[in-house]
């Protein structure tokens, strides 16, 4: 459908306004017209159903504008703002595949310029800080190692700070890609992460202040895995008796993603196995 072929704009009123928005626009794909298509009627819906007013809409486009503004490569206030309105647990929970370990939120402090280390690698600058051994395995969903998976790991220091945040830490302290063994094992010395704020010195802070609402989530590590033919997965592995465990910021936390590290030789030992499912089984549903 060409401009020309499109209904005329104009006599628009509340009644059709929202129909003639969504015809107004051609889309490549049919899912893209349905996506399209819902989000300006879930839109519209939202306005009609509280009448909205001009002061108020006004006051959420310049909140939508100072989230860009505060954003960079560093920081993504959209990303956050999806995170503290659960959106990006729900999409994480509704798209699931079975047989998987769950996922969890991405979050806004992800980097993909993370240097690959050897298996075995220790993370701490320096070597300081209380060692924490992690190490696990990548399974199929039947139990059986997967060929070729490499993790993508990120976590805060112990203060609570990743390195992206914090000056006095090396830029890739703490993270890291790791291809994992022959029997796709992987393991490395880290130190247990910290418990901290989200950013709440700008336009989600307010949010969340204005609500009562927490700004702090428990300490975690953030894993990405992927392997060929397989779903990636995205996760986070939370701790047993960390005090924000029930009221995450971002609703990140899932029953089967707490751990209750062990000692090894003298040692902390967190030990892991995530699973994933082919991607044409993960696509087909």
């Amino acid at each position: 459908m060409t401009g020309m072929d499109r209904p005329p704009a104009y006599d628009i009123h509340p009644g059709n306004v929202t129909d003639k928005v969504i015809a107004s626009f051609t889309m490549k794909t049919a899912r893209e017209k349905q996506l399209l298509a819902s989000l300006v009627s879930h839109l519209h819906g939202f306005a009609r159903e509280n009448r909205l007013t001009h002061e108020e809409w006004a006051k959420a486009v310049g909140f939508l504008f100072r989230c860009g503004e505060i954003s960079n490569e560093k920081r993504d206030e959209f990303m956050l703002l999806s995170d503290v309105l659960g959106l990006s647990s729900f999409v994480d929970m509704t798209d699931a595949p079975e047989g998987a370990t769950e996922g969890s939120v991405l979050g806004p402090f992800y980097a993909s310029d993370s240097p690959e280390r050897p298996v075995g690698a220790d993370l701490r600058p320096g070597g300081e800080g209380e060692p924490v051994l992690v190490r696990g395995r990548v399974l199929d969903a039947a139990g059986k190692p997967i060929s070729g998976a490499m993790i993508d790991m990120w976590q805060t220091a112990e203060n609570g700070l990743y390195a992206t945040q914090d000056e006095a830490l090396p830029d890739q302290a703490f993270r890291c890609k790791m291809r994992c063994d022959d029997a796709a094992g992987f393991s490395f010395v880290t130190v247990m992460p910290g418990p901290y704020k989200v950013p709440d010195d700008g336009p989600v802070g307010d949010l969340l202040h204005a609500g009562g609402r927490t700004a702090w989530r428990p300490a975690h590590f953030h894993f990405m895995i992927l392997a060929p033919g397989h779903r990636a997965l995205t996760t986070e592995i939370f701790f047993e008796g960390d005090p924000y465990l029930g009221t995450d910021a971002v609703f990140g936390v899932r029953k089967s993603l707490i751990v209750a590290p062990q000692e090894e030789r003298g040692q902390k030992l967190v030990d892991l196995t995530f699973r994933l499912v082919p991607a044409a089984l993960s696509d087909a549903a």
